[in-house]
């Protein structure tokens, strides 16, 4: 397909970043497979991440799946994985061709994480679909303005610990009490402003993004 870089497909991108690049690239992906390959089962990310999509998706019933990159570079990221996962993954059948009775895999999508924070998170935190997320982020940025990048990644913990850990009412009410709301004044607000947690995330955090560096995030 379009997508598959590894193949002869990827002579454009050889051509576009250089084949030093495009090696490091490859190099990449071929570690995180000898890792998969020879890293025993409770330390293999791989492994940890396919079992965990299977646990929300068969067991949970979730039907989606968001890739939420923290980094503006990274604003395909999703699409690729929607062919990647969706398309190879998307059958009734086993490779035997006889039926299936289990959930061969979700719907994947998702945005940069600063564009989805002002989108779809609202949902993500207090709908009532449970959608697994995989936050993605480089400590280092290749363009370091300001502190523009430490606020980004203060935003990919917060996010993540509100959704792993929520916001009661108790903790709605004395916000408010604090900000000189009356109890009265509150009262119909409060409700909208807690979210219950338990929402299942993914850190997934880089040292920058390289080629190397890319080539194992999709390899995992």
């Amino acid at each position: 397909g379009r997508y598959s870089l590894w193949s002869a497909i990827g002579l454009s991108i050889a051509l576009s970043i250089g084949y030093d690049n495009f090696e490091q690239l490859l190099s990449g992906a071929h570690a995180m497979d000898k890792h998969f390959a020879e890293t025993p089962a409770e330390k293999n990310l791989p492994v940890l991440l396919a079992l965990i999509g299977i646990w929300y998706n068969n067991f949970f019933g979730a039907e989606t799946e968001a890739i939420l990159p923290y980094d503006q570079y990274m604003h395909r990221f999703a699409a690729y994985f929607q062919q990647g996962n969706m398309e190879s993954n998307g059958k009734y059948v086993d490779r035997n061709g006889n039926p299936v009775d289990y959930q061969t895999g979700p719907i994947i999508w998702g945005e940069p994480g600063t564009n989805g924070q002002h989108a779809f998170y609202q949902l993500i935190h207090q709908g009532t679909k449970l959608v697994p997320c995989d936050f993605i982020a480089p400590a280092i940025s290749h363009n370091p303005l300001g502190d523009h990048h430490a606020k980004l990644l203060s935003n990919f913990f917060a996010q993540t610990e509100a959704l792993a850990f929520g916001k009661s009412l108790e903790t709605v009410e004395a916000e408010f009490a604090a900000q000189g709301k009356t109890p009265e004044q509150v009262k119909h607000v409060a409700p909208f402003k807690v979210f219950e947690g338990n929402r299942p995330t993914n850190s997934i955090l880089l040292r920058e993004i390289t080629p190397f560096s890319l080539g194992s995030l999709i390899a995992l």
